[in-house]
């Protein structure tokens, strides 16, 4: 801790010497106290209370009931991810970069944040090891509870996953609807799709189409479609369990879905939706698609909370394409997005007896 530069003095740019691949992986192995202060800030609404303005450490810390040194601290390192600024005086500003972490920013993320770093995913990644001996999940280790039997028991925590579900979705769901040619009318089902929000935005984008959103009943209690008055008339609501029953339409989606489970389960549930589809119709899986190469893409860092805290995990193209053949399903093409998403097209087989044909995996 007491490095110093060639000529005695402290050193500045780097807390370690040597060579840069190890100062860069133990720089690396950091990584992790910067997601735990964007935590900190998101749950002490650091954002909303700079709306207005730069504000002095101590009115901040009152305002948050926070301590003003400990909030000072981790406001300097989020200042050096560009989230926030401090001026000559020590005030602190929000910067363009952490405006999204304001409740009531349009596009807000404070939510999906709140989410990501939940001790559900938490918990379970600081424990990956345990992956790598085993090949499954830790969750149950942890929490005595599958993942979602463990949200079915506890309210709070399955609150924060669902909300935080819509405002991770939030920023994505306009982009995927627009970019794929929905038909002019037709029902469209969204197959587990929480609150609705990936489901108005397909609405919005094609005004001859009705939608039904299908999840389970207490997620459905939070639906989130009533509150626009132009989608009034075009949709409904349906209860069930995916994996026995889906409603019938010309279009049904699955969106960040299919990664959540096994194979043996896709293969499920997508049985299910191949029986509910109409003649003609498509299913479409919303998931990412792992490239093949070493590029970086979020869906490697989903994929790997995915092992830890559930039992699925991310895909590439021929795996989905895998999946589709055994439920019966002809992967017919690969929608790009914007966004880290892609849709995955898909239309039934049939061998002439209206059951889905066998594949002999």
């Amino acid at each position: 801790m007491g490095d110093t530069g060639p000529a005695g003095e402290p050193a500045v740019d780097g807390a370690h010497g040597g060579d840069g691949g190890g100062a860069a992986l133990i720089e690396a192995s950091l990584g992790f106290v910067f997601p735990a202060a964007l935590r900190a800030a998101a749950l002490a609404r650091v954002a909303d209370h700079l709306s207005e303005g730069p504000r002095a450490p101590a009115e901040l810390a009152a305002a948050t009931e926070t301590d003003p040194a400990a909030l000072t601290r981790v406001l300097r390192l989020l200042a050096t991810r560009g989230l926030f600024g401090e001026d000559e005086q020590g005030r602190f500003r929000l910067e363009a970069t952490g405006r999204a972490l304001r409740s009531d920013a349009p596009g807000s993320v404070r939510d999906a944040i709140l989410m990501i770093t939940d001790r559900t995913f938490w918990l379970p990644a600081g424990r990956m090891d345990h992956c790598l001996t085993t090949g499954g999940s830790v969750f149950e280790d942890i929490f005595t509870q599958p993942f979602f039997d463990h949200f079915a028991q506890d309210a709070e925590t399955a609150a924060v996953f669902h909300v935080g579900m819509a405002a991770m979705s939030g920023v994505e769901n306009g982009p995927i609807a627009r970019a794929y040619d929905f038909p002019k009318t037709g029902t469209v089902v969204d197959v587990g799709g929480g609150q609705g929000g990936f489901l108005a935005a397909v609405l919005r984008a094609g005004p001859g189409l009705s939608g039904v959103l299908y999840d389970r009943a207490h997620v459905l209690a939070g639906q989130q479609l009533g509150a626009d008055a132009a989608l009034a008339g075009r949709w409904s609501t349906a209860a069930g369990d995916f994996f026995a029953d889906v409603p019938q339409g010309d279009i049904l989606v699955l969106k960040r879905i299919l990664h959540d489970w096994q194979d043996d389960q896709c293969v499920r549930l997508l049985r299910a939706c191949r029986r509910a589809l109409a003649p003609g119709g498509r299913i479409l899986v919303v998931d990412a698609v792992i490239a093949p190469d070493n590029r970086p893409h979020q869906a490697k860092d989903l994929d790997l909370l995915m092992m830890a805290s559930l039992v699925g995990r991310e895909r590439t193209h021929e795996d989905f394409r895998a999946l589709l053949t055994d439920a019966g399903l002809r992967l017919t093409r690969v929608v790009r997005t914007p966004t880290v998403l892609s849709i995955v097209e898909a239309e039934a087989m049939d061998d002439g007896s209206g059951e889905p044909r066998a594949s002999g995996r």
